[in-house]
């Protein structure tokens, strides 16, 4: 071990509470019911992190840590992996607080809001969508989250969804294409063109700029795509070489859960309403298709809860994310989701905190992020609290930070 030391290691100390979300081999734990919340998250006491080159190298009791370079101290604060949320819409212009309020007293979400943000956000100039998007992930990393997936989908023209995109990859490698978020104002007259432009030239200029590509199926909206339009979106984002997301099951119990699983879908996002038929599809799929929870959404357009419980119960793999976005949920905050999860969807504090680092690595497959365990990235956040406990016993405050390690 003394190896450790070379190279600019550094050894990170000092913590009461560590919360490795790793199994006894140091693999990704499993989510669910199989085993008890405690066995899940991995935690030890008193523990020290050693990183060398931006990665894990040991994990253990702070007594047993092995020498290092240079040594960064909590001071008694709890440690766990960087939260991993999976589900964002960061590269934006302008605001729909109105909308908001307008919903608080009473107007129901349908999607059409989204017009507005896409005005606005081509009228933008890249370098203010730019400072806009780096502040928020900045707001990010203040509040814990050291991964972030940011999806295109409030440009709607060829040229703005590709820059969206390009501008997007300044920050995080987890891209997603998004064209078909919405059929915009401008093509509402033709959705069949709109569809066209989506699967054609809009999907091969942001191709290059994406990991992923999503889409937005849900009948219940008019302003959204049906079971078929869907399909066709995700199949030519899967010939482009792209990952495949859904969001689906947002406004009613549609066919967004059953067409993310027949494709292998990575995700399919939101689950708000959810059959029988739907849970059971997600069951057969757990370690393809992670159902991403938003309840940061709910709380912003008083709808419903996901039955977080009841999927956890049946086996499911569930993610949690922020959907950060100008309309359904303009917060940052993985704590704050964190806490909706125990308070609203019945989950464990436990369970949210895994749901919200595994399970968002799980929904990127991802196995280098979401745990502390050797060979993962070092990507720390610390609490200012002794516990994970506190993530949803204290709700709203500002108790998390990414860990800078310079």
């Amino acid at each position: 071990m003394s190896a450790l030391g070379a190279g600019g290691s550094t050894v990170v100390t000092g913590i009461r509470e560590l919360v490795t979300c790793a199994g006894a081999d140091g693999g990704m734990p499993v989510l669910g019911p199989v085993a008890p919340a405690s066995a899940r998250l991995g935690v030890v006491p008193d523990a020290a992190v050693v990183v060398e080159d931006g990665v894990v190298a040991w994990v253990g009791p702070a007594a047993s840590a092995p020498s290092a370079d240079r040594r960064v101290d909590v001071g008694g604060r709890a440690v766990l992996p960087g939260f991993v949320d999976s589900h964002s819409h960061l590269v934006y212009a302008g605001d729909r607080a109105s909308e908001f309020t307008a919903r608080m007293a009473g107007t129901p979400y349908d999607g059409g809001g989204i017009g507005v943000t896409v005005a606005a956000t081509r009228a933008a100039s890249d370098d203010e969508l730019r400072d806009l998007l780096h502040d928020r992930v900045a707001e990010m990393r203040a509040l814990g989250t050291t991964t972030v997936e940011v999806k295109s989908g409030y440009g709607l023209s060829v040229e703005d969804e590709e820059r969206s995109l390009r501008l997007a990859r300044e920050v995080t490698g987890e891209t997603t294409f998004l064209g078909a978020h919405v059929v915009p104002p401008d093509a509402r007259d033709d959705r069949a063109a709109y569809l066209d432009l989506v699967c054609g030239p809009m999907l091969a200029a942001c191709a290059p700029h994406a990991r992923w590509v999503d889409v937005f199926c849900e009948p219940a909206s008019a302003y959204a795509f049906t079971e078929e339009e869907a399909r066709r979106v995700l199949v030519a984002g899967r010939d482009a070489g792209l990952g495949l997301r859904v969001h689906g099951n947002q406004l009613s119990a549609g066919p967004g859960v059953r067409l993310a699983v027949e494709l292998g879908a990575a995700s399919v996002d939101h689950c708000t309403f959810l059959t029988g038929a739907d849970v059971g599809a997600l069951v057969g799929a757990a370690g393809t298709t992670v159902a991403t929870l938003l309840p940061g959404v709910e709380f912003s357009t008083r709808s419903p809860y996901p039955d977080g419980r009841g999927l956890v119960d049946a086996g499911v793999d569930v993610a949690l994310a922020t959907d950060c976005n100008p309309g359904t949920c303009n917060t940052s905050s993985m704590p704050f989701v964190i806490a909706l999860a125990v308070r609203e969807m019945r989950m464990t504090a436990a369970e949210a905190v895994v749901a919200a680092t595994v399970g968002g690595a799980r929904a990127l497959r991802r196995e280098d992020v979401g745990r502390v365990a050797v060979g993962s990235r070092a990507d720390l956040a610390v609490l200012e609290a002794p516990s994970f406990e506190h993530l949803a016993y204290r709700p709203g405050m500002p108790l998390a930070r990414a860990l800078d390690l310079g």
